[in-house]
């Protein structure tokens, strides 16, 4: 077996080494420089683009073609002019298409959108001229907003909300957006020698009927738009100097509670208060502060049928806790996080029910040499979990030009619960991680953590490393994790212990020059698992080999794959309530999937899996199919079926199915509503959410929100309702 994987290896690197010429090129040794007027009228923030100010001033226009093919030229024109007054950037942008409002592609007005489904224009800064570090602000014909942070080219902060305002107007001739930035959103230095300020800049527009990405200055296909080393210059902004900032957020909200187990419903309403404030120093140093905080307005989890041997990964939803998320250590991947928010604010798990917060604060400082962050978190005691203490404290050192090294302490103390009978307790980890770029295409990551339990007296180790060479032409790269069988991070998560996982392979991307083919992606990747105890015995490996990963001109896409894998099962283990025998097993899957184009209308897209499963068989069906006539109103049904036969030491029979119907409905991006409902035969459990929000000022909602559950498998059959009505205010200062 060992032998079949290499061999399949080392062919799949040789056939990537031998890929075309990588069509990168490096940053312009001299920038782009675009020059920002100050205005010198009265401006209307409404999409026109009409004033005097707009019309004189000089325009940006050499966009670079990315996708679908990198050079040639740019059959969307994009004309871009900057602005600004005592208060605001201004960015006035003229995305044109000859075919005009019919030929706009925007699925939903939600904030926050995808990339990828959507008409954008975006823009990306670095008041700071950290070269690491970009705020970007993007929107779409429609006037959605989406603003993130961005690290290192790669690393996305999508919780980061701002204040700022855009306005679109959709014509004959594409459509207009103009943008209004306060420059007391921006965090920026003035320059020591009196001069004016130099930020970097990229902008980035998305054509989505044709696939077409441009971006200006140029920047390689391989990289994403925000790799601020290739920015250009925007200069010619006389900034206020950095004064008083600082912006408060009271909510007050009111919860309505039933619960019903059995016969016997109990019923409960409470109000509560509580906000934010966030309090930029000065222009490197931000301190946030919360208190009795609340998440009514967060999205849900979805269901999910588990049936592999490793932890599942839920995503972070909660904004105070996603915002500067991608400063902690590890926080680019899936498998060893020591540090993971999920684990504040739940009781006893990242997976569990809500535990008040009473109040959480921090801190983060950036600068062009460093970064200093640190996050505090009292979580309350419940009827199922004791009151915690978090703490979290991050060191970041960047040095070269886009490499870094960082020391990250996690401590978390548990109080003594009587009730409960459960100890005090403290758990500790100590972490070095870091970031190597010796080119612009190899990316170097690494990760080396310990983990201190005090209660148990267990000491355990973790370590990562990832090395990958990403260009136009090709993908490869190796990951190694190593965790024992003692790594316990309680502020944590971890895939699973005592494992070392080897995960090696790449895919060639090939572009031809045809009518069919729009890009076509083969490629093979292993996973092996053995005992980090013992680094002979064989937990499980497989190989996920595609040759056939395809997109085409119309924007569909088409994949076939097979998945051969070995198991060693030596432990209990029962995915969906079916005993596997322990023993060894080899079987082969093969996937096959096709998607329409997704920023269509109707859309569909269905994925079937099929083989042997241990000692039995498994079929998996999906389908997802979305209706979106107009970005107001979206609907969609997603359907999973698993039919498992003569399955674990009872050659048992399975079938769960798995229902989710959901929609969006919109005014404008200020006001909507969505809701979805699930259903999963397996437990027979049932869940509705419905969402109303209205922005009625900037940053400041009125939410209305129902939860209703019921799990109708038990003895006592358990419904809860919940509706919650939450008001928040948003000031700066």
């Amino acid at each position: 077996m060992k032998n079949y994987i290499l061999s399949v290896l080392l062919l799949s690197f040789y056939f990537l080494a031998d890929a075309q010429e990588n069509q990168n090129f490096p940053p312009a040794e001299e920038p782009e420089v675009i020059r920002a007027h100050k205005v010198k009228g009265q401006l209307s923030i409404d999409g026109n683009l009409n004033e005097s100010d707009w019309q004189s001033s000089n325009s940006v226009t050499e966009f670079f073609r990315r996708e679908p093919r990198q050079g040639g030229d740019v059959r969307y024109q994009t004309e871009v002019k900057f602005l600004y007054d005592d208060k605001y950037l201004y960015i006035g942008a003229w995305c044109k298409d000859s075919v005009g409002v019919k030929g706009i592609r925007v699925q939903d007005l939600r904030r926050d959108f995808s990339w990828g489904e959507n008409d954008i224009f975006g823009i990306a800064l670095d008041p700071q001229n950290l070269k690491q570090y970009a705020q970007a602000f993007q929107t779409t014909p429609y006037g959605n907003q989406r603003d993130f942070q961005n690290f290192n080219g790669n690393s996305f902060d999508t919780g980061w909300n701002t204040l700022w305002k855009v306005r679109t107007k959709r014509t004959e001739d594409g459509y207009t957006a103009e943008f209004a930035i306060p420059f007391k959103t921006l965090r920026y230095d003035l320059p020591e020698d009196g001069t004016g300020p130099e930020w970097g800049v990229t902008m980035v527009r998305y054509a989505r009927r044709d696939i077409e990405v441009s971006s200006f200055p140029p920047i390689p296909q391989s990289f994403t738009p925000y790799r601020m080393t290739y920015a250009a210059k925007l200069v010619g902004i006389e900034v206020p100097p950095p004064s008083t900032n600082v912006r408060i957020e009271p909510y007050a909200l009111y919860q309505y509670d039933r619960i019903k187990e059995g016969a016997t419903p109990d019923s409960k309403g409470q109000p509560k208060f509580g906000g934010d404030l966030k309090w930029a120093i000065d222009p490197r140093t931000i301190v946030d502060l919360t208190i009795n905080t609340d998440f009514a307005q967060a999205d849900v989890d979805r269901a999910v049928n588990n049936l592999e041997r490793f932890n599942i990964f839920f995503p972070e939803r909660r904004q105070f806790f996603l915002e500067n998320s991608g400063i902690w250590a590890g926080g680019l991947q899936q498998s060893i996080r020591p540090f993971f928010s999920r684990t504040i604010g739940l009781q006893g798990n990242f997976n569990a029910a809500p535990a008040p917060i009473d109040i959480g604060a921090r801190f983060t400082q950036r600068t062009e040499k460093q970064a200093i962050a640190g996050l505090f978190v009292r979580q309350d005691a419940t009827e199922n979990s004791q009151r915690s203490n978090f703490g979290v404290a991050r060191y970041l050192r960047n040095y070269g030009r886009e490499n870094n090294i960082g020391v990250m302490v996690t401590q978390r103390n548990d109080e003594q619960s009587d009730h409960l009978s459960l100890e005090s307790n403290s758990n500790t980890t100590i972490t070095v991680d870091g970031q190597i770029r010796p080119t612009s295409e190899w990316d170097i990551q690494y990760l080396v953590s310990t983990s201190i339990d005090k209660l148990s007296g267990e000491m355990g180790y973790a370590a990562r490393v990832f090395s990958g060479n990403s260009t136009n032409k090709f993908y490869y790269g190796w990951v190694t994790e190593f965790t024992d069988e003692n790594y316990n991070p309680a502020m944590g998560f971890i895939r699973q212990t005592n494992v070392i996982r080897h995960n090696p392979g790449g895919y060639y991307i090939w572009r031809p020059k045809t009518q069919l083919i729009r890009r076509w992606d083969p490629g093979v990747f292993t996973n092996y698992n053995h005992d980090a105890t013992d680094p002979s015995s064989f937990q499980q490996a497989s190989l996920y080999i595609f040759p056939i990963y395809t997109w085409f001109e119309d924007n569909s896409f088409v994949e076939f794959s097979l998945t051969p894998t070995w198991q060693n099962i030596n432990f209990d283990f029962a995915p969906l309530g079916l005993d596997i025998e322990q023993g060894n097993y080899f079987y082969t899957r093969y996937l096959l999937r096709y998607n329409t184009d997704r920023s269509k209308k109707w859309s569909v897209e269905a994925r079937y899996s099929f083989g042997n499963f241990y000692n039995g068989t498994r079929r998996t069906s999906n389908f997802s199919a979305r209706l979106a006539p107009i970005p107001h109103a979206a609907v969609t049904f997603d359907y999973e079926q698993n039919n498992l036969r003569g399955v674990g030491v009872g050659e048992e029979n399975l079938k769960t199915n798995l229902y989710t119907v959901g929609s969006r409905f919109a005014i404008n991006p200020r006001i909507q509503l969505s809701a979805f409902y699930q259903y999963n035969s397996f437990d027979d459990q049932g869940r509705v959410n419905v969402r109303a929000s209205w922005e009625y000022q900037p940053l400041s909602f009125l939410y209305l929100v129902f939860n209703d559950s019921r799990v109708e498998s038990l003895e006592n059959p358990i419904e809860e309702q919940q509706f919650i009505g939450k008001l928040t205010f948003l000031r700066q200062f």
